[in-house]
Formats: C-alpha cells, structure tokens, sequence
C-alpha cells in the first residue's frame, strides 16, 4: 500500500517536501527561515532547531523517520542528533529539524537549503507481556561488543 501523506503549508515561504529522483527513499525537506534571517550559523558542536514551515499528516501505521543529508553529513559534517528522529502519525505540528555541526568550521544554514530527508515507513505495535523468565539464547546478556568485529 502506498502511503498517502498531507502536507499543510504553514508559511507561504516553505518549500513541499519531495524526492529529488524516481528512486530516492527520502523526500527532501529544505529550511524554512523567518523572513529577514539570512542564515542561522551552526558553530562546531552547536546544536539548532530548525523549521521546515509545514506540517503533515503521515497516514495511522506509518511514521516519518527524519534522516541527515549524505552529502552535508560527509562533507560538513552536519547531521541530526538524534538520527534518525521519529515523527509520529498523530503528530500534527510544524515539522522541525534539530541539526548538529560536528565538522571544524562553523556552517551557515540558508532559506530553501535542503537540510534532511523523510522516509515514510509503516510501524507496528508490539504486544507487551511482563514474564518472570526470558528464553535462552546462544549471546545471552552479552551487550556491546559482545559479538566481535569480524
């Protein structure tokens, strides 16, 4: 099934999300500055919200799931702290992008810069069941690293 998703501009500035190629899994979502903020400057390891000026309904069972840019996180070194970020269905305010700088220069966010990307993904809810015992399995409790690197 293809999800249906409804955008609602909430500043007439704001540039609609949309795939950039017939075979990209995200759509692009670009900044969306107050009128009269050239930029808002991401120094090193500086962290800001920034708007996307719309919001959306995402259809029951799916979720956004907010995702950096590949060529700002490799080249710039600009990613989300918290990738990838969950928009949940019900949520129906502005969309917001919290971008970190983890590069070694300060980096000017822009009106209209496209800034990260929303992959549509469905969700499912787990039954949950408090039990007294868990099932046995060959990792066992063993957590990070546990496993090995090769």
């Amino acid at each position: 099934m293809q999800p249906y998703l409804r955008i609602k501009r909430l500043n007439p500035r704001a540039t609609t999300p949309r795939y950039q190629s017939d075979g990209a899994a995200g759509l692009d979502v670009s900044a969306c500055l107050p009128e009269g903020t050239e930029s808002i400057v991401l120094e090193p390891g500086r962290i800001a919200i920034i708007p996307a000026g719309f919001a959306m309904a995402i259809p029951t069972g799916f979720e956004a799931q907010v995702r950096p840019r590949s060529g700002l996180s490799s080249k710039h070194g600009i990613c989300l702290p918290n990738a990838p970020g969950t928009i949940d269905c019900d949520y129906r305010g502005e969309v917001m992008i919290p971008l970190i700088n983890h590069g070694r220069e300060p980096f000017a966010v822009t009106h209209g810069m496209r800034i990260a990307q929303l992959v549509i993904a469905p969700v499912s809810h787990a039954l949950v069941s408090e039990v007294d015992e868990l099932d046995g399995t060959a990792r066992g409790a063993g957590g990070f690293g546990s496993t090995g690197t090769h």
